[in-house]
């Protein structure tokens, strides 16, 4: 029998590997995280968490917060997590119900799957019912803060630990840098590994333009966020002329930017963000709209969610891989061979280490 939400708390965390970093339109100097953690009446306790690098610190805690002491006025069962969404929407809509509001309700819904999880003694990808047992992952990074030593070090490090794919960020001001970037990788990566190139929306359509076709013969996979997300005509006349498959997604907060790009055609591959889409029945919704589309799901970031619920669905592509909590949870992911596995036990199967977190009040 389900139990109620008995106490809310969140915490702030910083990866042990932090180090400033940048790509083409952000400078990161800090990998920090923001966890939330439920507690049922049963004594279960479940965390979610997000990716707040060290922007905005003031906005999030603050959007936390007032989750927190909204969800503590009611009495919500821990497997509430669509009733507790409804009623936070109708609460936040004056503010808007995308941006920090979904993220913080998102933490919110993922702390709570882990702890239904946990009282139902079954992983999560398990209660959703699963049509796969591991899912392709590719190595994440290649920042432009990165000499060209460090970029190496890193795909050469993927490389070895059997990943079969690699990301690259572009973007640089002066094209040529980003080439020899890529083509460094490819040198060294042989013909076995996969790249692909982000820009982060860093970049004009005329631009991108013209390094998809100088990088054409480097074969790259695909090309994510080559120019603004709200670009749509930008993405529609890249799609049909850069020969290199599109990627884009993460920035969203709804299918609204998925809808319009199904309806140009303007779209290769689908990448929902978990915490800004507002949670697991919003990724799965979004995922669900873009299978029916034939377009293939490949999310941003969130590796400890995103793998258990690509297990879920029909259209799964792959999933992004960072190590960055890997030095503070009690449970690192197992990534073989180019394959990420769900973790086994209930919930998410993690939990955030006790020494990492710092309660914020």
């Amino acid at each position: 029998m389900a139990s109620k939400i008995k106490d809310i708390r969140f915490y702030r965390a910083v990866s042990k590997i932090s180090k400033p970093i940048a790509d083409a339109t952000h400078q990161i100097d800090e990998i920090g995280f923001n966890i939330v953690e439920i507690t049922t009446e049963k004594g279960v306790v479940g965390q979610g968490y997000l990716l707040a690098f060290n922007y905005s610190k003031n906005a999030i805690e603050g959007a936390l917060k007032d989750v927190c002491e909204f969800v503590k006025g009611h009495e919500y069962q821990v497997y509430e997590m669509q009733r507790v969404r409804r009623d936070w929407d109708a609460q936040s809509e004056y503010f808007g119900n995308s941006g920090i509001n979904n993220s913080a309700i998102a933490a919110l819904n993922i702390a709570m799957w882990d702890a239904w999880g946990r009282e139902n003694d079954l992983p999560v990808w398990k209660m959703l019912g699963a049509c796969h047992k591991k899912v392709p992952v590719y190595g994440s990074g290649g920042w432009l803060s990165y000499t060209n030593q460090e970029l190496l070090d890193e795909v050469l490090d993927y490389k070895a630990r059997g990943f079969k794919a690699v990301k690259i960020k572009v973007g640089s001001p002066d094209m040529e840098r980003d080439l020899e970037r890529l083509r460094l990788c490819r040198e060294a990566l042989g013909s076995s590994v996969s790249i692909m190139m982000d820009a982060n929306q860093g970049m004009d359509v005329p631009s991108a333009l013209t390094l998809a076709t100088k990088a054409k013969e480097l074969n790259i996979h695909w090309f994510e966020e080559p120019v603004v997300h709200t670009d749509f005509a930008g993405y529609k006349m890249l799609r049909d002329n850069c020969g290199i498959s599109l990627a884009m997604g993460e920035r969203e907060y709804d299918c609204e930017a998925l809808k319009h790009l199904i309806g140009l055609n303007a779209l290769d591959l689908w990448q929902p963000d978990i915490v800004r889409l507002g949670g697991v029945e919003s990724w799965l919704a979004s995922a669900s709209v873009a299978n029916a589309y034939h377009l293939p799901a490949l999310p941003h970031y969130y590796k400890d969610y995103d793998v258990p619920l690509l297990c879920t669905i029909q259209n799964a592509y792959g999933s992004e891989s960072f190590d960055w909590i890997d030095g503070i949870i009690d449970n690192v992911m197992r990534v073989e061979n180019g394959y990420a596995y769900p973790r086994t036990g209930p919930g998410w199967g993690f939990t955030f280490n006790a020494d990492s977190l710092t309660e914020v009040k």
